[in-house]
C-alpha cells in the first residue's frame, strides 16, 4: 500500500504544475487579448449590414405616344445622349407646322401695325394740308364779304352776288371744320396704332412672343418623342414593348451609373457615438471575398433609423412592443479608382470596418451641399434648337437672311422642314 501512495504523492506536484501552467497561459492570453483590444479592436467600429447602392435614373417620356422603337436591352452599356426609345410623331409634326403657320403670319401681321405708323403720319400731313387750304379759303371768302358788304348799300354790288358770297363764306367755315374734323381722327387713329407697337419691335411685340411660345412648346414635344439616356451607365428594369401606348410619366426603363456607386453601412445605435464624417472606412464585398479591398469615407450619418422611415414603422406605442437594436444607415463613398478596377452592383452586400481613432469630425452636416448631387446636360441642346427655330421664321417673315438650324435627323425618319434636333426625356433619380 505505500508503493501506490508514493506515486500519487509524486504524481501531483506534477498536476500542479500543468494547471499552473495553463492558469499562467489563459491569463497571458487574456492580457494580451485586452492589450490588443485596448490598442487596436477599441479603434473600430464594423458591420456586415452593409450594400451598395447607386442612382437609379428612370426613362419617363414627357410626353404621351406609340412606342415605335426601342435601342437598348438589360444589360446593355448607353451613353448619355443615346436616343433609347422612340414614340410616333405624326401628331407633333402637324402640330408643329401649324405654330410655324401661325408664328409667320403673326410676323407679317405685325409688320402691317408698325407699317401703318408711317402711312398714318402721312395721311394726317395730308389732311393738314386740307386743312390749311379750307383755312386759307374761309379767310378770302371773309374778305371778299368783308369787302361786298359797303358796296351793297351804294348798289356797287348786288344782293345777289353778296348772298352769294356769303353762301361761299358758310361753305367755307363747313369745310374748315370738316378739315379740323378730318385732322383729329387721323390723330386718333395714329394714336391707336401706335398703341399696339410703342416701345417694342416685331420681334418682341406679345403677338409674336405668344405665336413664337407655341412654336417652341410644339418643336419640344415633337423632339421629346425619342428618349435619350441621361447618363453613362447600365440599362435595367426594361419594362417597355414596342408599340405600346404610354403615357407620359410612366416609368419605361433605369439606367444605372455604377460608376458613382456608394455604400450604405447599417450599424447599431450603440456604435454610432464615435462616427464621425471623414473618417476612413475598409469595407470588402462578398462578391469578391477578401482578397479585394476598398477604401472609402464617410460622407455622412443618416438623419433617422431604418425603422423610423419605413413604410410601416413600428408602432411602439400601442403595447405590443419588443425592444429591437436599431440601426442607422451611414453613407460611406468609394475610391472610384478601386471601383473601376472591381466594378460593384447596386445591391451587393459589404462589410464595413471604420476607424474611429480620430473623433475631431462632425457627427453631422452643418453646411448646404455646394455642388449637384447629379445632373445631366443631354437636354440643353434642344431648348437652343427650339429657339433657333423661332429666330429662322422670325427672321425669314421679316424678309431678312437666316440660317435654318441644323438638326440632327434619324436616317430611318425625314426630316421636318429640312430639320431636326435632340430630343429630352423627364429624369426621375429615386436612391
Amino acid at each position: 500500500m505505500n508503493a501506490p501512495q508514493t506515486q500519487a504523492a509524486e504524481s501531483n506536484p506534477q498536476r500542479k504544475k500543468a494547471l499552473t501552467a495553463v492558469a499562467a497561459a489563459v491569463a497571458v492570453a487574456g492580457i494580451a487579448y485586452g492589450a490588443y483590444y485596448a490598442l487596436v479592436l477599441n479603434h473600430f467600429e464594423s458591420t456586415d449590414n452593409a450594400y451598395v447602392q447607386g442612382n437609379v435614373v428612370q426613362l419617363t417620356p414627357q410626353v404621351g405616344g406609340t412606342v415605335l422603337a426601342i435601342n437598348a436591352d438589360d444589360t446593355d452599356f448607353v451613353k448619355a445622349g443615346t436616343p433609347l426609345v422612340k414614340l410616333d410623331t405624326a401628331d407633333a409634326r402637324v402640330a408643329l407646322d401649324q405654330a410655324e403657320a401661325q408664328l409667320a403670319q403673326t410676323v407679317r401681321e405685325v409688320r402691317i401695325l408698325f407699317a401703318n405708323n408711317a402711312t398714318l403720319q402721312a395721311q394726317i400731313a395730308l389732311r393738314e394740308a386740307d386743312q390749311a387750304r379750307a383755312e386759307s379759303d374761309l379767310a378770302r371768302a371773309q374778305d371778299d364779304l368783308a369787302r361786298r358788304a359797303p358796296l351793297v348799300a351804294t348798289g356797287a354790288v348786288g344782293k345777289e352776288e353778296f348772298n352769294h358770297t356769303n353762301a361761299q363764306l358758310s361753305a367755307a367755315k363747313s369745310a374748315v371744320a370738316a378739315a379740323k374734323s378730318a385732322v383729329l381722327a387721323a390723330r386718333e387713329q395714329l394714336t391707336s396704332n401706335q398703341s399696339l407697337t410703342d416701345n417694342t419691335s416685331v420681334e418682341q411685340h406679345p403677338n409674336v412672343l405668344r405665336a413664337s411660345a407655341r412654336v417652341r412648346e410644339a418643336y419640344l414635344a415633337l423632339k421629346r418623342a425619342e428618349l435619350p439616356s441621361p447618363v453613362d451607365g447600365y440599362v435595367a428594369k426594361r419594362s417597355v414593348q414596342v408599340g405600346q401606348r404610354v403615357q407620359a410619366g410612366a416609368p419605361l426603363m433605369s439606367v444605372i451609373a455604377l460608376d458613382q456607386v456608394w455604400v450604405d453601412a447599417n450599424f447599431k445605435e450603440s456604435q454610432l457615438q464615435n462616427l464621425r464624417i471623414g473618417q476612413p472606412v475598409s469595407l470588402k464585398a462578398d462578391l469578391y471575398g477578401k482578397k479585394v479591398e476598398y477604401h472609402g469615407k464617410i460622407e455622412g450619418l443618416g438623419a433617422g433609423t431604418g425603422a423610423a422611415f419605413a413604410l410601416l414603422p413600428a408602432q411602439n406605442a400601442t403595447g405590443n412592443w419588443i425592444k429591437v437594436v436599431q440601426r442607422v444607415p451611414v453613407r460611406v463613398s468609394l475610391d472610384p479608382r478601386e471601383l473601376a478596377d472591381h466594378p460593384l452592383r447596386v445591391g451587393l452586400s459589404m462589410d464595413a470596418k471604420v476607424d474611429i481613432s480620430d473623433t475631431s469630425g462632425k457627427m453631422l452636416a452643418d453646411a448646404p451641399r455646394r455642388s449637384a448631387v447629379a445632373q445631366t446636360t443631354v437636354f440643353d441642346e434642344v431648348d437652343r434648337m427650339a429657339e433657333d427655330e423661332v429666330h429662322r421664321i422670325v427672321a425669314t417673315n421679316l424678309g431678312r437672311s437666316a440660317k435654318a438650324p441644323a438638326r440632327a435627323v434619324a436616317a430611318s425618319e425625314p426630316a421636318h422642314k429640312g430639320a431636326a434636333a435632340p430630343v429630352t426625356a423627364h429624369v426621375a433619380i429615386a436612391k
